[in-house]
């Protein structure tokens, strides 16, 4: 086993992993900025080293630092957690070349997955169904670009091969403004990622982000935790996660979980991992894969019992997966509500200090969160502060118990989105279940 892991992330991520290393009696050490010597897992850390300035450009983006903070305090392994430099290949490259266990899959798995054209290749030799698109990078011949969109169909989109999170895409209506939109999306994707490839896929219109999780060890085990629909979504930012996606069928899930888990055969995956889809008339198409845990994964690990960073631990210190695919099994619903330090209406960042804090509690609600009475929320990183999951018998059951852990939280001194997830909780096409990625973005009028 692993004795010591450093954790390369700061929040509510960090405190979660630290409270798997515990539970296993892996030491931990925090890294963190100046900004951030309060943090809760800063405290409870058996040792802690500060990176840098508040700015995560100058600390939890310094590779240099984190490697060195590793070094100085005998670190056996270092844990990513999500953002940061969680997907950050040559980040993984640099951990391992200097001698520690990167807590993810290998560098050149994260590099392969990262450029989504490779990723949709590899998808395709590994049977998991992909958006009808390109199939390779677009070329400097118009014509061929021109008659591949015909085919097709519009409208189609174009999108960056480094991009992600919503950024380096643009969705062309008619072939009038094809060849203008790519060349746009090519000088963005440079500026932004520092590469200008891009690619073409179908535009699904109206569908929904259903997303499998995936578990892989080094012994060439694999096996998948089930869905999760994050299509309650802002500006490609989730709102709202739950498991398992209503509407799918066990035959889907099977038949798409096999797939993933097959896929991570294949490539050799190490880790947890993150299959995303558009989920349309019934049919699943490929877009990403995510090669960290997520954000959204507490509502997975409600509904199949599984401890997901604990299974990235054991993984890491090469144990074979504590589970077999046939020992998974979907026990009721989970709904997952991010908390974020913003005002509900305007998404306005809202930083400050909490001068009052109540978290709820009773049968099937969660709390993951780092903050209490009297933190000062900074404004230099993502103003998501919590999350807030609850379990039920059913899906009815789990909304019902968020419907009450929503009013019972009481977070004073800052704004934050509660009003905003009391609003979707009460929302009929939300109650209902399968509204696409676009219905809360129109609710809003955005």
């Amino acid at each position: 086993m692993i004795e010591k892991v450093l954790i390369a992330n700061r929040g509510e991520i960090a405190l979660r992993i630290q409270r798997a290393c515990r539970e296993l009696g892996i030491k931990t050490v925090a890294v963190h900025s100046e900004a951030d010597r309060d943090l809760k897992h800063v405290r409870l850390a058996d040792e802690s080293v500060c990176i840098g300035p508040a700015s995560s450009t100058d600390s939890y983006l310094q590779i240099p630092n984190i490697i060195s903070a590793a070094e100085v305090t005998d670190a056996v392994a270092i844990h990513p957690g999500y953002g940061f430099l969680s997907e950050n290949a040559d980040f993984a490259e640099r951990v391992e070349d200097s001698g520690f266990v990167f807590i993810g899959p290998k560098s050149d798995t994260i590099r392969m997955m990262g450029d989504k054209i490779t990723a949709i290749e590899a998808m395709k030799e590994a049977g998991v169904p992909c958006v009808p698109g390109s199939d390779g990078p677009l070329t400097k011949d118009d014509e061929r670009t021109i008659k591949m969109a015909r085919e097709i169909g519009y409208p189609v989109i174009i999108k960056a091969a480094g991009g992600g999170g919503g950024r380096g895409m643009r969705v062309v209506h008619s072939e009038g403004s094809l060849l203008n939109s790519i060349s746009l999306t090519k000088t963005e994707a440079h500026t932004a990622f520092g590469n200008d490839t891009v690619y073409m896929e179908k535009f699904l219109e109206n569908p929904r982000h259903v997303e499998f999780q995936v578990l892989s060890d080094t012994h060439g085990n694999a096996i998948h935790l089930g869905e999760r629909d994050c299509s309650m979504q802002r500006r490609h930012q989730k709102v709202v996660e739950e498991a398992p996606a209503p509407g799918i069928t066990d035959k889907q899930r099977k038949e798409i979980g096999e797939r993933c888990a097959e896929a991570c055969q294949t490539i050799g995956y190490r880790g947890a991992g993150t299959f995303e889809f558009l989920f349309e008339n019934d049919e699943f198409y490929f877009i990403e894969m995510n090669t960290r845990v997520q954000v959204e994964h507490p509502v997975t690990e409600m509904v199949t019992g599984v401890d997901i960073v604990k299974e990235q631990l054991l993984i890491a210190s090469g144990e074979k997966l504590s589970y077999k695919q046939k020992q998974i099994k979907m026990r009721g619903h989970a709904v997952e509500c991010r908390i974020n330090a913003e005002d509900a209406k305007t998404f306005m960042p809202s930083p400050g200090t909490i001068t009052q804090l109540h978290v709820p509690g009773g049968p099937g609600v969660r709390v993951d969160t780092h903050i209490y009475n009297g933190y000062k929320v900074p404004p230099y990183y993502d103003s998501m502060i919590g999350k807030l999951i609850t379990h039920g018998e059913d899906r009815q059951s789990a909304i019902a118990r968020m419907h009450t852990a929503l009013a019972e939280m009481v977070i004073d001194g800052i704004k934050t989105n509660i009003p905003l997830q009391r609003d979707i909780m009460r929302d009929s096409a939300f109650k209902e279940g399968g509204a696409n990625i676009h219905y809360l973005e129109k609710k809003l009028g955005l």
